[in-house]
């Protein structure tokens, strides 16, 4: 769930953005069935973090995904015959975008997610806009604090507090693992904050920033994982089917998806994919690895997300004389 560095986001995962003119293709299916799809891709996106740490250490599973990622944009570029960026300024400002938008938050809900199932993380997931409106408050000048977004500020942080059973102690809850995945939904507006402020206009389209983004955080995995973790004993077939799958589908067929999402039916609506992901993440989590389902889960993640809907409300322009 990694974004493109042109255009600001709107949760965590999945960011929001727009095309260049001219390199809009015709879809094959209608809009309606690509964004039921997309949602699916992306709910189950944390159900294969968890089959992919089976296997593997949280570092590697991060850097297959965006290996495989990577590889599905490039390949579309390819079939394009559009070029990577140019210049250093350029690919100094992706390293920092990779960094904050790929390599920390894929490692860290890879982490979080060997001690916290797979629909909690889905869950600090779609987080994100709440502390996007948070950042925004000191942090970008345009975006205007006011009392409904104020107000989905406190509300989606209540539902946090009751999806982690705050009123028994947070009992049952790996303190760690949460932490883990709210500091990975943290560290997406964080970049969106500095993506906004350097790359903002940046020639090229979104599927080539992205896929010159995917090949930064690549790099810098490839490395932080010799470092820090011993090759795999073996490849076994579901985790290594479950990390290809995160990387060339969660990762590069979903973002190519979303471009012609929101250069069909606009970034508003398109935004909405955010909304079903958690309610995915938890649905695949019960049904398919047998995770626990308690009352506050559901009902502290439809608190979040009503939180979250009100943090990206905006007021109504003045009317003028």
């Amino acid at each position: 769930m990694s974004a493109p560095a042109t255009s600001r986001p709107t949760s965590h995962s999945p960011a929001r953005r727009t095309t260049r003119p001219g390199t809009a293709r015709a879809p094959r299916l209608d809009w309606r069935l690509r964004f039921g799809l997309l949602s699916v891709v992306w709910g189950f996106s944390f159900l294969l973090i968890k089959v992919g740490t089976e296997a593997f250490a949280p570092f590697q599973v991060a850097l297959g995904r965006v290996l495989f990622g990577a590889l599905a944009l490039l390949a579309v570029l390819l079939v394009r015959r559009e070029p990577l960026p140019r210049g250093r300024r350029t690919w100094a400002h992706l390293t920092v975008a990779a960094l904050l938008l790929n390599t920390v938050p894929f490692s860290l809900f890879a982490y979080a997610e060997q001690t916290i199932p797979s629909s909690l993380a889905g869950i600090c997931n779609a987080t994100s806009p709440l502390w996007g409106m948070a950042l925004s408050l000191v942090a970008l000048s345009e975006d205007r604090p006011t009392r409904r977004r104020f107000a989905g500020l406190g509300i989606g942080f209540l539902g946090v507090l009751t999806v982690l059973g705050a009123w028994q102690g947070f009992a049952g809850i790996d303190a760690r693992g949460t932490a883990l995945a709210l500091l990975a939904s943290l560290s997406y507006p964080i970049g969106w904050i500095y993506v906004r402020r350097t790359l903002a206009g940046t020639p090229g389209s979104p599927v080539a920033l992205t896929g010159a983004q995917l090949m930064v955080s690549t790099v810098q995995l490839a490395a932080v994982s010799a470092l820090f973790t011993s090759a795999p004993a073996g490849f076994p077939l579901w985790p290594t089917l479950a990390v290809v799958a995160l990387g060339a589908l969660g990762t590069g067929m979903a973002l190519q998806m979303q471009y012609g999402l929101v250069s069909e039916i606009g970034p508003t609506t398109a935004q909405m994919v955010t909304y079903f992901i958690p309610v995915i993440a938890t649905t695949a989590g019960v049904l398919v690895l047998g995770e626990q389902l308690h009352w506050n889960t559901p009902v502290g993640a439809a608190v979040v997300l009503a939180g979250a809907a009100l943090t990206q409300a905006r007021s109504a322009p003045r009317r003028t004389a």
